[in-house]
């Protein structure tokens, strides 16, 4: 009988070489609703390599707020497979997991890097830094603070380590200051004079 080593670390995600000569690749899962990360748990247990991307937000109620960890990609997460020779049907059939995002009979491939890049974002836990692809001019959305969910565009990355940010706040524009980690990339929606 094979032993099967449980991956939980998602620095030791990134695919190794001989793993890509093999032709192994990442593939989304859907989940069903609210149930990411008993998903990601059955897969692993079932001897896949998987990786839940989350971020850190804060959830706002009448009674107060709270800090949470929430899925980056709500219901979707990502398996490494090697189609010639792992029975990837079972992903499928897996407590929690919806099925998977196919291509005709096949699940489709996620572009090459992309998963990767979101492992070398990451943390242990899997909680994706998105402040590290941000640009200058670049709309933001805060994630956390007073102004959690705001979007507003990207003013100064400074030595310090403070982030400035322009708001429309009460039909006026307001730089404010705030750490990069709460912000993450965001289309403005607003209409461009």
């Amino acid at each position: 009988m094979q032993s099967v080593t449980k991956r939980t670390n998602y620095d030791d995600n990134t695919a190794n070489p001989s793993e890509r000569q093999l032709g192994t690749r990442w593939y989304v899962v859907l989940s069903k609703p609210h149930k990411e990360v008993l998903a990601s748990l059955n897969l692993e247990n079932q001897g896949f390599r998987v990786f839940l991307p989350k971020l850190r937000k804060i959830v706002r109620h009448a009674r107060g707020t709270r800090r949470i960890e929430a899925a980056l990609f709500p219901r979707y997460l990502f398996v490494a497979l090697d189609l010639s020779w792992q029975r990837w049907r079972s992903v499928s059939g897996t407590i929690g997991v919806s099925h998977m995002i196919m291509d005709g009979s096949r699940p489709l491939p996620v572009p090459r890097g992309l998963v990767e890049d979101l492992i070398a974002a990451a943390n242990q836990m899997g909680v994706v830094d998105l402040s590290q692809s941000l640009t200058i001019g670049q709309g933001v959305r805060l994630l956390d603070g007073p102004f959690a969910g705001q979007i507003g565009r990207l003013v100064n990355l400074d030595s310090a380590g403070r982030a400035s940010v322009l708001l429309h706040i009460l039909g006026a524009k307001r730089e404010i200051s705030v750490a990069p980690s709460i912000l993450s990339p965001a289309e403005d929606r607003r209409r461009r004079a």
